[in-house]
């Protein structure tokens, strides 16, 4: 399949925050709160100073076929697995909670941008291996964000039949009935559709936690390219994490540290993530609750649950995985675990990455360098045939409706409504006339400005009227901007990517969707990519 690729500056989409634009233009600003440049020097830095942060690679393979040992696993799969007992292996991470069905489309996204550029630097650097994984966020307790997606302009919700806790740990059988109404509408009919109805339904009524569901559609989806799908919710993963729960359970550096650079971060930008006094969960069959100390003793939020500082750090080196990091301590946990040079995430996490450089010195944990995900935009070809037909350029399409329908008017009305000619005819009049007076009298200048002003104002006035009076003769073309606009933006100018599902992309075009985005994602370019699809 021919597609059509746009890359489209992120500064022109007016959808990033000044924080990430100057991250990414290398504002001096920025400086101090990084490592490495998201760049390919960056990188290549980042993978010379990894190997001075060793990791426990043996635990780190051990868990992953204790996780794989259910699955069939793709070749690559396993030989990836392998290579990570080697001391030449890295790994390019992204992270993500285990949404329903992968939630938005932008997780497709991550996934596949990780895979991009660990090829590409497998053929860049033939002495070394680099692995992407998938680090999944399976001890997020948000429901109302896990259990929902869209689909057809439809919004699916599961209430997991009043479970509570860690998403991941939630059992899947009450997905049935979302599935059912699910599929009553996925189309169109066809192999594609129906292959993608047996993998969610083995995923999710075949295994018994959403865990497990999200690794077997994953690795289901992604296996063939490699990914490595990891569930950090092990103990034996976690006991290498102890030190700085233990500190951070005692002495809270985090809160200083990770303060101390959003207050100075936040003089110039919005903060994204703000740290607790403990940023530690406790993560227990049906609760994953705060952990706060209350004098002199330590308890979980909402629940009866109380230690002493003995009785604590005895649950914590018997009991690690019962321990769970929130947003500031969950990037160290996965660089502890990880032989990780490259993260990659969307606009939140590369905004609150850049709060915690500090708090990684502290701990000499490594600092991977952080990269933004490449956005995409699939443009159908109807979507594609009425920019074309009124005249707009790819990049045009980000721009506001107010804009579009002024340059469409502009270079499509047979009626001269502006009146720039006029009042350059009428500036230069008064100009003349306020010249003679204040060589009549210097206190008559102010009285002729004031009469410019008011005339002014008076023909922006009609101007405003006459461009009303050429949109109503011109009503059904600009419909047609607003419906483009519509279908292009969606749920109220959007980006799809934080909106649609990619099973109907997957329902249409089968396991080639994949191909086309993995061949079209260009993991280095940080620019908004548009495809358009014949």
């Amino acid at each position: 399949m021919d597609i059509h690729c746009t890359h489209v500056p992120y500064s022109n989409t007016a959808y990033f925050s000044d924080l990430v634009l100057d991250y990414l233009e290398g504002h001096p600003a920025l400086q101090g709160y990084y490592t490495y440049r998201p760049d390919a020097k960056g990188i290549e830095q980042a993978i010379t100073d990894r190997a001075k942060y060793p990791i426990n690679r043996k635990a780190l393979v051990d868990a992953l076929n204790k996780q794989y040992q259910h699955l069939d696993k793709h070749d690559k799969v396993i030989v990836n697995i392998n290579k990570l007992a080697s001391e030449n292996t890295y790994t390019i991470c992204t992270a993500h909670q285990p949404n329903l069905l992968t939630g938005y489309l932008y997780f497709v996204y991550k996934i596949l941008h990780a895979i991009k550029l660990a090829d590409e630097l497998n053929t860049k650097y033939t002495d070394k291996h680099f692995v992407p994984v998938y680090y999944m966020g399976s001890e997020d307790n948000d429901l109302n964000e896990l259990g929902t997606f869209r689909y057809e302009g439809i919004k699916f919700e599961w209430d997991a039949n009043g479970q509570t806790g860690a998403v991941g740990r939630m059992d899947t059988q009450s997905l049935k009935k979302v599935l059912d109404e699910l599929f009553k509408i996925l189309g169109p009919p066809g192999d594609s559709t129906e292959e993608l109805k047996e993998i969610i339904t083995t995923a999710y009524l075949k295994h018994k936690n959403v865990a497990d569901a999200t690794q077997y559609m994953v690795n289901a989806l992604f296996g063939r390219f490699g990914l490595i799908v990891l569930n950090p919710d092990e103990a034996d993963l976690k006991r290498a994490f102890i030190p700085v729960m233990q500190d951070e359970l005692l002495n809270h550096l985090a809160y200083v540290i990770v303060n101390e650079q959003t207050d100075s971060l936040g003089e110039m930008y919005k903060i994204q993530a703000h740290p607790r006094i403990i940023n530690l969960f406790y993560l227990k069959d049906n609760i994953r609750e705060r952990i706060e100390k209350r004098q002199g003793k330590w308890m979980v939020l909402n629940h009866s649950i109380t230690w002493t500082q003995e009785e604590l750090l005895q649950e914590l080196k018997e009991h690690p995985e019962r321990f769970s990091p929130n947003v500031i301590l969950r990037g160290m946990y996965q660089e502890t675990i990880l032989p990780n040079v490259a993260f990659i995430g969307g606009g939140s996490e590369v905004a609150y990455w850049l709060e915690l450089k500090a708090l990684f010195k502290e701990y000499k944990v490594f600092y991977p360098a952080v990269l933004l995900r490449q956005s995409v935009l699939w443009m159908k070809p109807q979507q594609t045939k009425l920019r074309e037909q009124l005249g707009f350029s790819v990049a045009d399409i980000f721009k506001s409706d107010s804009s579009l329908i002024r340059s469409y008017i502009k270079h499509n009305s047979t009626n001269n409504w502006q009146v720039h000619e006029e009042k350059k005819i009428i500036e230069d009049t008064i100009d003349k006339l306020k010249a003679k007076a204040t060589a009549l009298d210097p206190t008559l200048r102010a009285s002729a400005e004031s009469v410019l002003a008011k005339i002014n104002n008076k023909l922006e006035a009609l101007e405003q009227k006459m461009l009303r009076a050429e949109k109503r003769k011109m009503h059904v073309q600009l419909e047609r901007i607003s419906r483009l606009k519509n279908s292009v933006f969606p749920n109220n100018y959007n980006l799809q990517e934080r909106v649609e599902n990619f099973i109907g992309y997957y329902a249409q075009y089968g396991a080639q969707y994949f191909d086309l985005l993995y061949q079209s994602i260009e993991p280095l370019h940080n620019e908004f990519l548009v495809i358009e699809a014949p």
